[in-house]
């Protein structure tokens, strides 16, 4: 059974904007009382926050499909619909979101850390929140939003001060549970350890974290072995320290090929060479590993190393290396810079900046139109509504793209499409749109909500109506 789960893909689904609401308000002696239609509700947004307790992606590998609530739609009597409520996905320090593409989304290290994965879609306006004073009566509502929805990739690399690297068996998990409160599963068979142990070590006044790497072998940074799956986790490592096997029981294997070993394989991963390395020669409680512990440390010295002899079982030379790799952390925490106050940066748009971009497509042979509020006005328009696509062909005629499909050439009958290829909105294009207010009459405006006229007001109306219908009867029938 899985009991360690650090890489996994996500489906996030942020909830839908409820719909705004159409309706006039009744009362008794006042049948028509003004539009009261309600707002809908905003959708729910999918959000990741760093939770120390949690260790793994486990939860996320048996249910990788998540959606939030959708928001409510708006009701009559200016009642806005609920809001949707937001998802809290609760993931391990350390985890990296990526896009399918492997592009980095956010790097969440920090107890509280927060990314919106998916953002709630925008409720839509109610027909009282539409009208105006030239619009007293809008006989329609906005839809509300899809909200936001993708794919996207875990991955956990664990946060550590310290990484042990080292052959199966060289006494890694064994170092790990003597020096911290970590309780790793022990044993004298390759690849005990199947998942980094974490513990935390306290030296003098210093606090570190230290890990242990399993399933590196020859191989490991192209697929062999476990080192592939597990080599992430040595990417935010402080110092690494190579453990040694000097009592190794295989005559093919010795502590120097080992160490040329891991190193390799190491480089082969990139991002390391600029970690320092420790190397700590494990089992030195067996004569034949005092032994080759006195043989081999000299040639390691020579390299550059700082070697220290251990015995995890006889727990001989533990304080000196728990202090010495104290000092190499105190030291790294030194050299990060100082994290500066959070500065907030305004970008102002820009003068030429009309917010959309009108392009000819070739190959569908449409002219394409890309913006944010263009393509969020096309999602929120009702299209069985004659009056709600009045109103879209106004709002894009204030903002421009109409001029914009004139000087980019667009003639009468010609396709606009507006949006992306895979969703879009297509139409024929006729330039009396630019009047979008004469082509549907006066939209929201109803004679029934105006001040009562007085009597002879009326009559002398009603006059001029019968005189105008006498004379066009008499122009259209001569004989």
């Amino acid at each position: 059974m899985t009991t360690f789960v650090d890489r996994v893909e996500l489906h996030v689904a942020a909830g839908n904007g409820g719909h705004g609401c159409a309706s006039v308000h009744r009362e008794k002696f006042k049948p028509l009382g003004g539009p009261d239609g309600g707002n809908g509700g905003r959708g729910g947004d999918v959000t990741l926050v760093v939770d120390q307790s949690i260790t793994t992606l486990l939860e996320y590998h048996h249910s990788p499909h998540r959606k939030a609530t959708n928001g409510q739609p708006g009701a009559g009597d200016n009642r806005s619909g609920k809001d949707g409520q937001d998802l809290v996905l609760y993931v391990p320090d350390g985890t990296v979101v990526l896009d399918k593409d492997g592009e980095v989304l956010a790097d969440l290290v920090g107890q509280g850390t927060t990314f919106v994965a998916g953002q709630g879609g925008r409720g839509g306006l109610g027909n009282a929140a539409l009208s105006s004073a030239r619009r007293k009566a809008p006989g329609f509502a906005l839809l509300g939003e899809p909200g936001e929805a993708r794919d996207i990739v875990l991955e956990l690399k664990t946060v550590a001060d310290v990484a042990l690297v080292g052959y199966p068996s060289a006494g890694k998990s064994s170092l790990i549970s003597v020096l911290s409160a970590a309780k790793p599963k022990i044993a004298d068979y390759p690849f005990t350890t199947l998942v980094p142990n974490l513990g935390v070590v306290t030296a003098g006044s210093t606090v570190y974290t230290i890990a242990d790497v399993p399933g590196l072998i020859p191989g490991a940074s192209q697929g062999r072995g476990l080192g592939l799956e597990f080599l992430r986790h040595v990417e935010r490592c402080s110092v690494l320290v190579h453990v040694l096997d000097t009592a190794t029981l295989e005559s093919d294997r010795d502590p120097l090929s080992d160490l040329d070993v891991i190193e390799e394989e190491l480089k082969q991963y990139g991002g390391l060479d600029d970690r320092p390395r420790v190397v700590v020669l494990n089992k030195i409680d067996i004569p034949d590993g005092q032994d080759l512990a006195d043989m081999i440390r000299p040639d390691l010295e020579e390299r550059g190393y700082r070697v220290l002899e251990v015995s995890a079982v006889a727990r001989t030379g533990l304080k000196e290396l728990s202090f010495a790799l104290a000092d190499i952390v105190g030291k790294a925490r030194a050299a990060k810079p100082k994290e500066e106050a959070t500065r907030i940066v305004i970008r102002p748009k820009a003068v030429d900046d009309a917010g959309f971009t009108v392009t000819f497509d070739e190959q569908e042979e449409v002219y394409r139109v890309r913006g944010d509020k263009p393509e969020r006005w096309v999602r929120q328009t009702d299209f069985n509504n004659d009056e709600a696509v009045g109103y879209l062909a106004d709002r894009l005629n204030r903002l421009g793209v109409e001029d914009a499909l004139l000087k980019a050439g667009a003639r009468a009958g010609d396709g606009v499409a507006i949006g992306s290829e895979e969703n879009a909105v297509v139409f024929d294009w006729e330039p009396t749109l630019t009047a979008g207010a004469e082509m549907l009459g006066r939209r929201g405006e109803d004679h029934r909500l105006e001040a009562p006229r007085p009597a002879a007001q009326r009559r002398r109306d009603r006059d001029a109506e019968r005189d105008d219908a006498e004379r066009e009867y008499d122009e259209f029938n001569p004989f």
